[in-house]
């Protein structure tokens, strides 16, 4: 689509700002401007994005937020990994958890936002690209959407809420996404309840421009048409019943007994992801699912983050994905047999002083010990 970053009105500046801030008429747009790093996100672009909805949040000209990503690939690749590598191995771990931090306070703050939040999901829309679009009140994806929360494929956990909204998704839909990373498209993700509306993406610039003039309600009503159908109804069948299992040991079996060639595709995905990654990503949806509210889901995705970073899976996924580009991670753990409970428990540890603290601005009691083991 024509983005911010592609309009006549861009400058020389422009090329130098991860984020790019423009409001015409009742409007203000967001645009995620690194292009060629798929406009992974950073901290300081975190801080860019939460310090613009500050000032749209009190200007009363601002009748609506969107946001766009720069160039022709997608919204968002993610959260800049290869920096939570250098960080992890050079220091210690204390810039990415304050990366998190803010991301986190970001996401839910997206989810309660006052004023519509327009995200425009087109192309490519990974990990912390999904924090920033699919927690808005109005999620638009296209023919081109590619969403996804691959983190076990880093040896990591899904993460800036990613839990919270695959935990919701139909039967064992979001078990399956989470634990394998498979990317959806336009159908799919209206399924699963990561996006709101279909527009193809040659009408993007027109409902973005209309966005300027009209309300939101009117300019969905001019620009959503009925999305393409997507692959996941069709595979509900074994997907429900093969992730319905306690352990992902069973669902594993399960899979492979299937029959479904697809089934054991999904099999072979999850035996290539790391061990650890796995068993947690389905203490953490299991536990999402009875926390509530998105801000006790993102307390406890801190603790997990945070301990995932003290351990070795995700440096050495990040080194095998993004760094050597070799794709043979050593995992550590090797094996689905050789993660312990203990293991899983210890990335669950309440932080302390050091918690991310979003359930305390909830109403209600603390709710923490809902975790059992």
């Amino acid at each position: 689509m024509r983005t911010t970053a592609d309009s006549p009105h861009r400058t020389a500046a422009d090329d130098e700002q991860p984020v790019l801030l423009r409001t015409t008429g009742r409007a203000a747009r967001l645009t995620l401007n690194r292009p060629r790093a798929l406009n992974a996100l950073t901290h300081p672009m975190v801080r860019a994005i939460d310090a613009a909805l500050t000032a749209w949040e009190h200007d009363p000209a601002v009748e609506t937020v969107v946001l766009t990503g720069a160039g022709e690939r997608g919204l968002c690749a993610g959260g800049d990994i290869r920096a939570i590598h250098d960080d992890a191995r050079a220091g210690d771990g204390s810039a990415t958890a304050a990366f998190w931090r803010d991301e986190y306070h970001l996401n839910a703050r997206i989810a309660r936002y006052p004023k519509p939040y327009v995200a425009v999901m087109d192309g490519i829309v990974m990990g912390g690209g999904v924090g920033v679009s699919a927690h808005g009140s109005v999620r638009v994806v296209t023919e081109r959407s590619r969403i996804a929360l691959p983190e076990t494929g880093i040896g990591f956990v899904p993460d800036v809420g990613g839990t919270y909204l695959l935990a919701l998704a139909p039967g064992e839909l979001g078990t399956h996404l989470a634990l394998t990373g498979t990317p959806v498209g336009a159908g799919d993700a209206l399924l699963c309840g990561l996006a709101d509306h279909y527009v193809p993406s040659a009408a993007l610039p027109g409902l973005v421009d209309d966005l300027a003039a009209l309300p939101v309600r009117e300019v969905l009503a001019r620009h959503v048409q009925p999305p393409p159908q997507g692959v996941l109804a069709d595979r509900r069948a074994w997907i429900d019943a093969c992730y319905a299992a306690d352990t992902v040991e069973e669902i594993v079996r399960r899979l492979l007994a299937h029959g479904d060639p697809d089934a054991k595709e999904a099999a072979e995905t999850l035996l290539a992801k790391s061990p650890t990654a796995l068993k947690v990503t389905l203490a953490s949806l299991r536990a999402a699912r009875r926390l509530g509210p998105l801000e006790r889901v993102l307390d406890q995705e801190y603790r997990v983050s945070c301990a995932a970073l003290a351990g070795p899976d995700l440096v050495e996924g990040i080194r095998a994905q993004v760094i050597d580009k070799d794709r043979a991670p050593r995992w550590s753990p090797a094996a689905l047999a050789d993660v312990t409970d203990a293991d899983v428990r210890r990335h669950f540890t309440p932080l302390g002083e050091r918690e991310l603290g979003l359930e305390l601005g909830l109403a209600g009691p603390d709710t923490t010990e809902e975790v059992a083991w």
